[in-house]
């Protein structure tokens, strides 16, 4: 079972998945994104992904996440983003063994794990400052559908300046954030039940073909491979980013 909430971090989720005995974990696709994640006995990071990944928790196994917006991990975590890249990394590589083992105990031990796993975020957040506002307006233009130079315009950054930030915040560069996102409205669509052809052109694509191959590009997997395999696992919300 998954289920996510809006966290009290501005523009992340909590979530928390227990697999069932004989379901089937949905893959994580690029989304921009960086987890925190809390498994008994380990606080993992979940980079930037650049293609698909799929989880193989134990059946039973609990797990609790904070899913950051888009660009604003790297500055809370103290690592940029491509560095972590495709990886799932144990927090005390970026935090210490001591750290990281202090606050893994304080998540295991709480009556709420995805709460304290949340309070963990936050205090990090506060420590870190505000979200660098010219990413955000970056995020926000290219979610909208504008070109990568409009979008550069509007933040008021150069095409290399872009490029460095975008790799330190999202991973990769402009470009691909912007097919990552409008992809992901393209599958936010279709999880809706949006057939591909109106999905396709209503998140920005030529048409159903052109959504085809971003997905293959971005995922290695079909559209329709992809809502078989989400439809595997009963979620109450439309996905999650988790690790195995």
């Amino acid at each position: 079972m998954y289920e996510e909430r809006a966290a009290r971090l501005p523009g992340a989720i909590v979530w928390t998945r227990t697999p069932a005995e004989h379901g089937h974990a949905r893959p994580v696709l690029p989304d921009g994104c960086m987890d925190l994640i809390w498994t008994p006995g380990q606080l993992l990071v979940a980079g930037p992904d650049t293609r698909s990944h799929l989880p193989r928790p134990t059946p039973g196994t609990r797990w609790a996440g904070v899913r950051f917006a888009p660009g604003t991990a790297p500055a809370v975590l103290g690592t940029p983003a491509h560095e972590l890249r495709d990886l799932r990394v144990g927090l005390d590589a970026l935090w210490g063994a001591g750290s990281a083992r202090e606050l893994t105990e304080r998540v295991d031990t709480a009556a709420d794990p995805a709460a304290e796993l949340e309070a963990v975020a936050l205090a990090a957040a506060r420590r870190a400052g505000p979200p660098d506002p010219a990413l955000s307006e970056i995020v926000r233009r290219l979610d909208a559908g504008d070109t990568v130079a409009a979008a550069a315009d509007a933040a008021g950054l150069g095409t290399r300046q872009l490029h460095r930030r975008s790799r330190d915040a999202f991973g990769y560069g402009p470009k691909t954030l912007a097919r990552v996102l409008r992809l992901q409205r393209a599958l936010a669509l279709i999880w809706r039940g949006v057939p591909y052809a109106a999905a396709a052109v209503t998140a920005g694509c030529a048409d159903q073909a052109h959504l085809a191959r971003e997905m293959r590009d971005l995922t290695g997997m079909t559209l329709s491979g992809y809502r078989a395999s989400a439809k595997s696992e009963t979620p109450q919300s439309s996905g999650s980013r988790t690790t195995a």
